[in-house]
């Protein structure tokens, strides 16, 4: 099989990628180890991220530095080879996050998530997923009034931007969630998210979409990528057949420096792993929002499996063996806020975020590799951030002028 474009990785990155090069006349090959939608994108909180215009910081107070140290704090956690091994990057990270800094790059960054919410309706429409959408917008609470107060100057900054958002009372947070066991100061209801009953279904559902128009989704396993000439990719399938393209795309989320850095391109990408489970709702009691407990750091969303809690960050190695203490501990603070009743998985899931120094995904022409293009290193924001960046990608690969300065976000700054 012979194929314009080979995209490898079928996650909410890599589908969008192969839909928008389909729609711009490519022929498209679609190859993943494994179905679509069941690695990274399959088990985060399912929000499309309109309101996040400034990636995740490190937070640079002493407090959290120490208490990070500890390694017992619900939002992130570490595995110290694995720190100690990204020292380089881990630190630039943290060089980033310098207010200075941290601004200049969301100034790129929410070029990007201001069109988040257009990509994904147009796929949605057109791949019939409407009932996979819960509704609009979710719930950020906190436990104190102090920080609750410095939270509404930050959603008042993004309302500059063209964020929605509602302050609410006490008052006000009872009457939205009346089922939650104990009393918050107040919330922010960010307005504008796409809230996704399945995350992972909605990737499938737009990959039966690139199907339907046309492409082809094969199942073999990207380390197999060879060049056969200048103008030639070759992968090999499970079945022992091979599909050949004059280019190729990586999208492999935190598997994808594993390939580029066999072909010279070695950016210093990192992986935040993490962990959801599901439970029944006690008693039938109903979870209304999608919930972020903010002091806290971990996410309650009412999904079509039963309530999803997915928690914070985790800096270990991709493939490392799982430590799910977060989660339990996540889960013995939010048994005494949600009505959460028995789990319902065998165990917990885990998945990787693949995160960049500068908290901006790396998409574009690879330096020094004719025909091989990459999309990868989205942090937190994959899911949110997949149709916006398939669009651009196709773009630039077919000689078409993209909507927004994409140079922020080059591979060549990593070259």
């Amino acid at each position: 099989m012979k194929h314009d474009v080979i995209v490898l990785g079928a996650g909410m990155v890599g589908v969008s990628c192969a839909l928008h090069l389909q729609r711009r006349g490519l022929s498209v090959a679609l190859v993943d180890r494994r179905a679509p939608g069941l690695e990274t994108s399959f088990g985060n909180s399912g929000l499309v991220q309109f309101e996040a215009t400034e990636p995740y910081e490190l937070p640079r107070d002493l407090g959290f530095l120490i208490s990070g140290a500890m390694n017992r704090r619900i939002d992130v956690r570490y595995h110290l080879d694995a720190v100690l091994q990204l020292a380089g990057p881990l630190f630039s990270y943290f060089v980033q996050s310098a207010p200075k800094r941290h601004a200049e790059i969301s100034r790129e960054y929410k070029t990007l998530i201001a069109r988040s919410i257009e990509t994904h309706a147009e796929l949605i429409e057109q791949a019939d997923a409407e009932e996979l959408i819960a509704g609009k917008g979710y719930l950020t609470l906190f436990r104190t009034e102090r920080e609750l107060h410095k939270f509404f100057e930050k959603a008042d900054a993004r309302a500059k931007l063209g964020v929605s958002h509602l302050k609410l009372t006490a008052a006000d947070v009872a009457k939205a969630e009346p089922h939650l066991k104990r009393e918050f100061a107040g919330a922010i209801q960010w307005t504008d998210p796409l809230a996704i009953k399945s995350p992972g279904d909605l990737v499938q559902a737009y990959a039966r979409l690139f199907e339907k128009e046309g492409g082809q989704v094969l199942l073999g396993d990207a380390k197999s990528l060879t060049r056969l000439r200048p103008d030639a990719w070759r992968i090999t399938l499970n079945d022992r057949s091979t599909v050949e393209g004059e280019k190729v795309v990586i999208a492999l989320g935190p598997w994808s420096t594993e390939l580029t850095s066999r072909f010279g391109y070695r950016p210093p990408m990192f992986a935040k792993r993490g962990y959801h489970m599901h439970y029944a709702r006690q008693d039938d009691r109903p979870l209304n929002n999608w919930v972020i407990d903010a002091e806290m750091g971990y996410v309650v969303c009412p999904m079509k499996a039963g309530l999803r809690l997915t928690t914070g960050a985790e800096l270990a190695h991709v493939d490392a063996t799982r430590t799910p203490s977060q989660l339990a501990n996540a889960e013995a603070i939010a048994r005494d806020v949600f009505p959460l009743g028995d789990r319902l998985d065998a165990e917990p899931w885990m998945g990787a975020r693949p995160c960049m120094p500068d908290m901006k995904p790396v998409f574009g022409r690879i330096p020094g590799q004719d025909g091989m293009w990459c999309a990868f290193g989205h942090g937190h924001q994959g899911f949110t951030l997949g149709p916006v960046t398939g669009e651009l990608l196709a773009a630039q690969m077919t000689g078409a002028n993209p909507r927004i300065d994409v140079a922020p976000f080059s591979p060549a700054r990593f070259a």
